[in-house]
């Protein structure tokens, strides 16, 4: 008896998922294009001479710097890039270029190694609690109602769960993407206890048999509780209710913040154990490299780069279309 074969994927659905493949790349290149023309195209301009000059590693240290790439990320890519060149005898600066992105790459890369999303897996537990942490202004809301068309494009029931309840337009604006996303809404009146909020969004998460609850979280107080002390409550009353959640936290990092922004990373990361990071307004910025950073400095993976203002303009993070886009 011939060996069973698996179902061909149909020839449509092939095509569909190389197109949508293709317009993420597209968004994402395109979300890139002001980085692009900022420092790292004065990267790519050390590296069009024909030979390597002496020149060329002190100027390319202070790109890699002013383009928000971080001391110690700049350091570690600058001795590994002079060590592959020395060893190998190269002498053609297009050559080193090419080392120098896959080094960048290998720094992206790297926090994936220990941060792998069970979404991508196939081992997602039911349901599966996503918490988004991040200062106000830096389009969590709006990366909230993302996540949710990106999940439900995936078959899954997305629930969300409004437990920034210190400010009434968050709640608003939440109820609204929820609406355009077609998504159910937990939600409480302002100053109510975000607490609450999460014990009743778990339980209607596993009650419901949703497949997925996200729940967006202050990014700042009106009162004197420290906003990491509340977080960490937050926590507390989710694992209470379902031990392991919340089973992913979610930073939101907006791109133009350069360096506050990787100051924020840490101080959200020391309180709440984030997991990844979504970064917004790449766009926005001609700098960029704060992307290396956080996965140096922090080893937190960058997960999504937010690519406009629109539902579907949500891209999962890859490491090498990033470094290209960036640098050819």
């Amino acid at each position: 008896m011939p060996p069973a074969t698996a179902p061909a994927v149909p020839v449509a659905v092939d095509a569909e998922i190389a197109r949508e493949e293709r317009d993420q790349t597209a968004k994402v290149e395109q979300s890139l294009q002001r980085t692009r023309r900022g420092f790292f195209s004065q990267i790519s301009e050390l590296f069009a001479a024909d030979e390597i000059t002496p020149s060329l590693w002190d100027d390319l240290q202070d790109l890699l710097v002013l383009g928000d790439c971080g001391v110690e990320t700049t350091n570690f890519v600058l001795d590994a890039l002079e060590k592959a060149v020395a060893r190998d005898r190269i002498k053609r600066a297009s050559s080193a270029k090419t080392i120098l992105k896959d080094l960048l790459v290998q720094v992206l890369d790297a926090p994936l190694k220990t941060h792998t999303p069970p979404w991508l897996t196939g081992t997602l537990p039911q349901p599966y609690v996503m918490m988004v942490v991040g200062v106000n202004g830096v389009g969590k809301t709006t990366t909230i109602a993302k996540l949710t068309r990106y999940f439900q494009r995936l078959g899954n029931r997305v629930l969300l769960g409004a437990a920034d309840t210190f400010r009434a337009a968050a709640i608003d604006q939440l109820q609204i993407w929820a609406d355009r996303a077609g998504a159910p809404l937990i939600r409480k009146e302002p100053n109510s206890d975000p607490g609450a909020v999460v014990y009743d969004a778990v339980s209607a998460a596993i009650s419901g048999s949703e497949d997925i609850l996200i729940i967006d979280t202050a990014g700042r107080l009106h009162n004197k509780t420290n906003l990491m002390d509340e977080l960490k409550k937050l926590r507390r009353v989710a694992e209470k209710l379902l031990p392991g959640a919340p089973h992913d936290v979610l930073l939101v990092i907006d791109a133009t913040t350069g360096q506050n922004g990787l100051q924020q990373a840490k101080i959200f990361t020391e309180a709440v154990d984030v997991s990844g990071v979504v970064l917004t307004k790449l766009d926005g910025t001609a700098k960029g490299g704060i992307a290396f950073a956080i996965a140096r400095d922090l080893r937190l993976p960058i997960r999504f780069i937010g690519t406009g203002e629109k539902l579907d303009d949500l891209a999962e993070f890859d490491s090498r279309h990033f470094v290209d886009a960036l640098l050819g």
